[in-house]
């Protein structure tokens, strides 16, 4: 990787943070390094209150061709190693599991080929939007692996559990519309409009949305996957209540009364 070039690529404007994977002449195969570059700059845009949400995105002709082929025979050769990408105390013990419990929601804008890691990546965003000209392709199973970082467990939640063994056991490549149509990507959008789209959507919620009800909501999703429905309903009515003694309450049925935008506050992250 040619060190004068950053590997990720990070900016905010108005209430968009965007993360670009930017080493197009590796497709933005992932080295340790660049993995843990990427933790730095969601984190940035997690505890800067002017973000909404987080895009995440590739430069060039790929999202993620997944690891490095050098970094991949390390790990091969060497066996489990401790990286920079690994979790840290207390979290799932899986590849941008982290991306699961960020306050915020976070979009991938697929914009090409997403192998592996970049398939991960992918899948662990709370969104999915994809330029024709995207892949998706789990590739395990052809490196005589497993289905690893929770895919055997989040992919069945989101296209079904035959759909997932199909593509966890034949390691294809389903193009964009297939995705789309199996419900493994959320929107499909022509790739010249794709950043500028996922960015619409995230100033749509900047515009008129709570930045706390996205985060407790997203909060909701995840853990009640896990639990039943009696446990889903209790918490929601602890939520509930929680809800409509904070002021975003108040300023949501003002603004309806007065037919004007809300004015929701800045989050901080905190669900304070």
């Amino acid at each position: 990787m040619d060190s004068s070039e950053p590997a990720i690529v990070y900016d905010l404007e108005d209430s968009v943070a965007r993360v670009r994977l930017d080493r197009p002449g590796k497709l933005n195969a992932f080295t340790f390094a660049m993995i843990d570059a990427l933790r730095v700059a969601i984190e940035t845009a997690a505890t800067d209150e002017r973000a909404v949400a987080i895009v995440v995105t590739g430069t060039g002709r790929a999202f993620s061709a997944g690891l490095d082929a050098s970094d991949l025979a390390r790990s091969a050769e060497g066996g489990p190693i401790d990286t920079p990408g690994s979790p840290q105390p207390g979290e799932l013990p899986a590849l941008f599991g982290y991306l699961l419990r960020v306050e915020k929601p976070v979009i991938a804008a697929v914009n090409g080929v997403a192998a592996g890691g970049g398939f991960v990546l992918a899948m662990m965003c709370d969104l999915r939007f994809a330029s024709p000209e995207a892949s998706f392709t789990t590739v395990f199973s052809r490196r005589g692996l497993i289905a690893e970082h929770g895919t055997s467990w989040l992919l069945p939640r989101l296209i079904g559990t035959s759909r997932a063994l199909d593509l966890l056991w034949s390691s294809r490549r389903i193009d964009a519309a297939e995705a789309f149509r199996v419900g493994l990507v959320d929107r499909l959008v022509p790739g010249e409009q794709l950043l500028d789209e996922a960015s619409r959507y995230v100033r749509e919620l900047a515009a008129n949305v709570s930045r706390r009800s996205l985060a407790v909501v997203k909060a909701q999703v995840y853990e009640g996957l896990s639990w039943s429905l009696e446990e889903a309903c209790r918490d929601a009515d602890r939520c509930m209540r929680e809800a409509l003694a904070h002021a975003d309450a108040k300023e949501g049925t003002a603004s309806f009364l007065e037919r004007r935008p809300p004015r929701f506050a800045r989050w901080k992250g905190d669900q304070t």
